[in-house]
């Protein structure tokens, strides 16, 4: 029998190629050949997933009949979990057909879980089926149910899908952090200042409850921040202030200046102009002023500066619903055009702004970015358009303005766009750092670690709406029918400033969309379909002639 040349091309098949595939399938091994290494774990998941300690499973109900768009979903977080149980056998996970198992809506509901229905076409026929696609991620007594598709608006399926697979790492790992973690961190909310009210913050209580411990900073002396409250705002990782209207006084801003130099997280919801919507739907109109806090030169040492003047936008804004009419005694209402809901709408790459619906402000201000401040970078979330109105006040802000969205009114001028919210990052240096206020400070620190802090310039951000004495959630209108996006901006925000393992990095993952054609689709498919069935068999022909001719050559 002759011997095969190791060094032929057969030879390097059986005795190289061969061999390795053999050794990757059986070892686990696997390549990322893909541009934007989409199947390869970030180093921070490597390192959540690695301090699992105890057993955690995830339940996936993605299984059943479904189209096959949920399919794709299905294969990337079925590799995915793979992917997380090579690095730690304690994660475990398995696929639920909610259908075959019957388990009822009511009970899936009350898992946290809504249900998307989906039309589905077969032989001519319509029909709907019923999809949770959901994960519930369980660790000990603990569980969590996560969305796995995105809830974004003004996108078709196909962007929906990809971003859902964009996002598809960070949503299961930072859940498996917050859930698997001893100990939650903490999180003031600082009331002394007559900032919003608890049912007016409750939905942002919620969610800031979800992943971490809230609770409000009282003043022990019922006044103001002291040297007293020292000791509980030390165990905050991170300060809320939401819309205060009351001035900081002089030793309150020290406080507040040696937590940040300490380490301290801050989220500012600022209101510069007192202007109320409710006030204004029953005045049909009002006069809007300036709001003293007494944090300018505060805000001034971080490079910004909350202006007191009202912002509109008379391109990007949120519609107000009003009675405009009567028809046999029933009001009729009316969707109308208001530039001073203007809506933050994502237009970089930020992590905290990604792939969320627009965010709605009302009545905001804008902020002005100085600049010149050594080792700290501001990153702007969100800004109006180019097509924006600045209203200097004292002014009147009148209902009839609807009217005439984009024209000038008194006090108005033509303005380029301005800045709503800003993410600061860096050490931050020690606004009294040579003023005898330090003296008053015991350990006083003139310079900050790596820190962060977010500024928002509309105290409303964070409120959600109270019909009836009941608490509407976070960036609901029920009078427009719109879910907004203020929820999920506020949850990222929280997540930035508290992100010790670079987790929000992962939200930048982008996946380039490979769609096909469906037009060409449809008009080639007959084409294509021949050639798939011909293809193989003309090759196998070509093939067995080649071997026949060669063999009769050779021995004909």
């Amino acid at each position: 029998m002759k011997k095969i040349n190791a060094k032929s091309p057969l030879g390097i098949f059986l005795f190289v190629i061969i061999p390795l595939v053999i050794i990757l399938v059986y070892s686990g091994i696997r390549l990322d050949l893909t541009k934007e290494k989409r199947y390869t774990l970030s180093e921070s998941t490597v390192k959540v997933l690695e301090s699992v300690k105890k057993p955690l499973t995830v339940d996936v109900y993605l299984e059943g009949d479904f189209p096959a768009s949920f399919k794709q979903l299905q294969s990337e977080t079925k590799f995915m979990l793979e992917e997380f149980r090579k690095i730690n056998p304690k994660i475990d996970f398995k696929f639920i057909d909610p259908i075959k198992t019957k388990m009822s809506q009511d009970t899936l509901m009350a898992m946290g879980m809504q249900p998307s229905i989906l039309p589905d076409v077969k032989d001519g026929k319509i029909s709907q089926i019923t999809l949770f696609p959901y994960a519930v991620i369980k660790h000990g007594n603990n569980g969590v149910s996560i969305p796995l598709v995105v809830q974004q608006a003004g996108i078709d399926a196909d962007q929906q899908l990809t971003r859902s697979i964009e996002g598809l790492e960070y949503n299961l790992v930072s859940n498996i952090k917050n859930i698997a973690s001893d100990k939650k961190k903490k999180i003031g909310i600082l009331v002394n200042h007559d900032e919003l009210s608890p049912d007016e913050f409750q939905g942002f209580v919620h969610l800031a409850m979800e992943n971490y411990d809230a609770g409000p900073i009282i003043p022990k002396n019922q006044t103001e921040l002291s040297l007293e409250d020292i000791p509980l705002l030390k165990q905050m990782s991170a300060l809320v202030i939401a819309k205060p209207r009351k001035a900081f006084t002089d030793n309150e801003k020290v406080i507040l200046d040696q937590y940040i130099m300490n380490g301290g997280k801050t989220l500012w919801m600022i209101d510069a102009v007192n202007a109320e919507m409710d006030t204004l739907t029953r005045a049909k109109k009002v006069m809007p002023f300036p709001v003293d806090l007494n944090m300018t030169d505060f805000f001034f040492n971080y490079g910004i500066r909350i202006n007191p003047a009202l912002v509109k936008d008379v391109k990007k804004f949120a519609l107000l619903r009003l009675v405009t009419g009567e028809v046999s005694g029933n009001p009729q209402y009316t969707s109308l055009p208001w530039p001073y809901y203007p809506l933050g709408i994502a237009e970089n790459n930020n992590p905290i702004t990604k792939n969320i619906n627009p965010v709605k402000f009302e009545f905001p201000t804008s902020i002005d970015t100085l600049g010149g401040r050594k080792n700290i970078k501001t990153k702007v979330l969100f800004e109006s358009s180019e097509r924006t109105l600045l209203k200097q006040v004292p002014n009147y802000v009148d209902l009839k303005e609807i009217a005439s969205v984009d024209s000038l009114g008194q006090m108005e001028k033509p303005s380029t766009p301005k800045i709503f919210a800003v993410a600061l990052e860096g050490k931050f240096n020690s606004a009294y750092a040579s003023r005898i206020e330090r003296k008053s400070y015991p350990g006083f620190k003139e310079s900050s670690p790596e820190n962060k802090m977010i500024v928002i310039a509309d105290g409303d951000v964070g409120r959600n709406k109270v019909i009836k004495g009941k608490p509407l959630p976070l960036g609901v209108d029920l009078l427009t029918n719109e879910q907004f996006g203020n929820e999920q901006f506020l949850r990222n925000a929280l997540d930035y400033l508290l992100d010790d393992s670079n987790l929000m990095e992962l939200r930048n993952r982008n996946i380039e969309e490979r769609l096909l054609d469906r037009h060409r689709i449809t008009e080639e498919k007959t084409n294509w379909q021949w050639l798939n069935l011909l293809l193989p068999l003309v090759i196998i022909g070509l093939i067995g002639g080649l071997f026949f001719w060669l063999r009769k050559k050779k021995f004909g």
